[in-house]
């Protein structure tokens, strides 16, 4: 982080009102290199793609982007991608076609504002409107346990936002949208209530066809898995475990932001799986805090930089999670799911609250530590939890490899 902006987070820190200030005067900064560029015609063959605000390349804006990569029928198309630390993301730029730029840049602005169509799985900047004649495709990135938006009702939960706040986040983005992609009946009715789209008549936008991310999880080879395995240099002879929880809206320190507080004992872990077993951590995007676990190396692994979390789901033999929406992608897959939710009671009546019956989950729920070692042995030796099968008929049916063709024919052709 340079001097300047370690200058702005102490003054935020300290004041309320100097943190208004400072985003009022960003806010008319970024404003004025929009409009410069907003003049400008727009590019009828040009996409820009975003995924994680910049963080990750990933997801449905990575599925559909290499899809187009690969049709002759887009041959002609400009391809323009948003990274917060673009050098990471340079080999794209081995295609001709594919252009890198930094979030938040002049260029950010130059090709939202002349680019045709825009693909992201996360908001777009308020300070950036959608031109006449452009299409923006929310690839939204989960099929939700917890409620978003319009839909959370518990004041005070954020230690950032409160409840106005967020719902008038998610309105202002939602009024953008062109089309919505949607991988279920149940998903459609949760995001027409949680980005008010029922409040503006637009509940016709949604494209329920599948994720296009989650095609990968019905096509991947074994050859796949190899090649991943060799990548993260991963034993053949150790059983994978993939930990994923969620960010906690309540756990947030203003120098930082959103952070997560490891409430599993690794110590204990290792005892009784380690000579079995390696567990995959992986952070939430949203969480900042970074993960020191050079103390178990050879047992825990921080995948929380690792891109897609797709390969993730393909090598790993089971998946712990606790709200996080993970669990109905790795649901595909047909292997064993737990769910660690130590403070399930708080989360559920003082932070989100849940849109489903958690009688629904395909997987036993623990709320303690010392149960876990033991439930992670039964669940990976016996059979597969009785509710998979009534679970992916609700939630998974349209997954089933050829989303991202279907999505891709409603917004392009």
């Amino acid at each position: 982080m340079n001097l300047r902006w370690k200058i702005r987070n102490r003054l935020v820190k300290r004041s309320r009102v100097m943190k208004k200030l400072i985003d009022s005067a960003a806010f008319r900064k970024n404003t004025m290199r929009y409009r410069r560029e907003a003049v400008n015609p727009i590019q009828e063959n040009a996409v820009v793609f975003m995924s994680f605000i910049g963080n990750k390349y990933a997801d449905s804006p990575r599925a559909i982007y290499e899809y187009m990569l690969n049709s002759h029928e887009f041959d002609d198309y400009e391809f323009y991608w948003f990274f917060r630390f673009p050098e990471k993301f340079r080999f794209l730029e081995e295609n001709s076609r594919t252009k890198v730029f930094k979030y938040n840049s002049d260029e950010h602005y130059k090709y939202y504002a002349t680019a045709k169509y825009w693909v992201t799985n996360s908001r777009v900047p308020d300070v950036i409107p959608k031109r006449d004649g452009q299409i923006y495709l929310q690839c939204w990135h989960g099929t939700p346990l917890k409620r978003l938006g319009f839909d959370v009702k518990v004041e005070g939960a954020n230690a950032k936002y409160t409840t106005a706040d967020i719902s008038k986040q998610y309105s202002i983005d939602a009024k953008k949208y062109t089309y919505m992609t949607s991988p279920s009946r149940f998903c459609t009715e949760k995001f027409i209530s949680a980005f008010g789209l029922d409040r503006v008549g637009r509940e016709d936008i949604i494209i329920e066809e599948g994720y296009p991310r989650n095609d990968f999880l019905s096509n991947y080879t074994e050859d796949d898995v190899r090649r991943i395995k060799k990548q993260l240099n991963l034993p053949e002879d150790r059983k994978l475990i993939l930990y994923a929880p969620t960010w906690r809206d309540n756990q947030h320190a203003s120098s930082v932001g959103y952070v997560y507080k490891e409430e599993v004992d690794f110590d204990q872990l290792r005892e009784e799986l380690g000579d079995e077993y390696i567990i995959l951590f992986r952070a939430h995007y949203f969480v900042a805090n970074s993960f020191d676990f050079d103390r178990y190396e050879g047992f825990v692994i921080d995948a929380s930089a690792y891109d897609e979390i797709n390969d993730l789901y393909i090598i790993s033999d089971m998946l712990i999670t606790d709200y996080s929406s993970v669990f109905f992608d790795y649901a595909i897959l047909k292997r064993p799911i737990v769910f660690y939710m130590y403070d399930l009671e708080m989360y559920r009546d003082e932070v989100r609250g849940f849109y489903i019956s958690l009688d629904e989950l395909p997987g036993p729920i623990i709320t303690k530590h010392e149960e876990l070692a033991g439930t992670i042995r039964e669940c990976m030796n016996g059979e597969l939890d009785s509710r998979y099968a009534a679970f992916n008929e609700k939630y998974n049916y349209l997954d089933d490899g050829n989303a991202c063709q279907r999505v891709i024919e409603k917004v392009f052709r």
